[in-house]
């Protein structure tokens, strides 16, 4: 099989206005089982097992955000790295079901650990991990952390925000830029850990020679336009910088929330060269074996949070909250009763 070669780096900040780093990222080589930013990562060939990139940030107020945001992609990462490397399956369409079932097992467990510990209660993380098999990248995401696909000078989005302003969008009630400029645009459904189980939004993209992928919290996608992602790749060579430049970008506009970034740019003779931008965008991929049941268990997670600080919730420094689907419900009925 012809070499994929991918270069990648990772970077996140506090903001100008937090006092705690509530996100997470990690970046791996499923390969060789390295997970780390040693030279051996930034750059290697994609081996039989992948890559595995993401970014997750967490919400909950004091010690409990950072704790899950580091627990999903601990978990995330654990599982892949011993139920998909010693998987005798070693099919695409394994590998996704793998990524899919890392993400729900992860949340089962931050589920149960806050339940166990009153002093965390309410901790829940976004999570956007990225999976690269051969030429295609596979993509599990909860909440509203986003990954783009920049090629040919023009920056895709390849995820869909799982929040409140997303599904107005959808259901034509909203415009993108109303949606951008909404007070509510915070709001997600969908978080790892508040509820017992989630649904993975997972979707395919096939890679082509010099794409970059650009994974970030919603402390960068919510300062810095999609449309203004190609100059900035284009201007930065090293990924180092590039991470360097977006949340630079990010702080000068205000930086109020934590930003994370990472960033992958594809290569090698095992891609095609890239044609026209069309064909790329979000597209969800069907398992065929999307039934099977969950069934394998990840293990105890012993270590303790950090020193509780007053107990946490939703409010206060988070402006973001998992709300229950009636309340969605009613708030949508609310919000189209006002617009009618």
């Amino acid at each position: 099989m012809l070499p994929v070669e991918v270069s990648v780096f990772g970077k996140t900040d506090l903001g100008r206005t937090r006092e705690h780093n509530e996100d997470t990222f990690l970046v791996a080589d499923l390969s060789t089982g390295n997970a780390s930013l040693h030279p051996e990562v930034r750059q290697h060939k994609v081996g039989p097992r992948g890559s595995l990139f993401m970014v997750a940030d967490g919400m909950g107020g004091a010690a409990a955000g950072e704790l899950a945001s580091a627990m999903a992609a601990d978990l995330i990462y654990h599982h892949l790295a011993t139920a998909w490397v010693s998987d005798d399956d070693a099919s695409a369409d394994r590998f996704a079901f793998r990524m899919k079932e890392a993400v729900e097992l992860a949340n089962q467990k931050i589920y149960g650990y806050a339940k166990e510990h009153p002093e965390v209660r309410g901790m829940g993380t976004t999570v956007t991990a990225a999976g690269v098999n051969g030429h295609d990248l596979y993509l599990a995401q909860i909440g509203d952390s986003r990954a783009y696909l920049v090629r040919n000078g023009e920056a895709i989005q390849l995820t869909k925000d799982q929040s409140l302003m997303q599904r107005l969008v959808d259901a034509g009630e909203l415009t993108e830029e109303e949606a951008e400029q909404s007070e509510r645009r915070n709001i997600i459904l969908q978080a790892l850990g508040p509820d017992p189980r989630v649904k993975v939004d997972l979707t395919r993209q096939t890679l082509s020679r010099g794409d970059t992928l650009i994974i970030c919290s919603d402390g960068l996608s919510g300062l810095v336009r999609r449309e203004e992602f190609p100059a900035i790749v284009a201007a930065n060579a090293e990924l180092s910088d590039l991470c360097g430049a977006l949340i630079d970008l990010a702080n000068e506009r205000g930086g109020p929330d934590n930003i994370t970034v990472v960033a992958a740019r594809f290569d090698g003779d095992g891609l095609p060269e890239p044609s026209a931008s069309e064909g790329v965008g979000y597209a969800v991929y069907h398992l065929s074996n999307d039934d099977e049941e969950l069934t394998t268990t990840v293990p105890s997670v012993t270590t303790p949070p950090p020193a509780p600080d007053p107990a946490p919730s939703l409010t206060g420094t988070r402006t973001r909250a998992v709300l229950l689907m009636a309340a969605v419900l009613c708030l949508l009925a609310a919000l189209l009763l006002v617009w009618l």
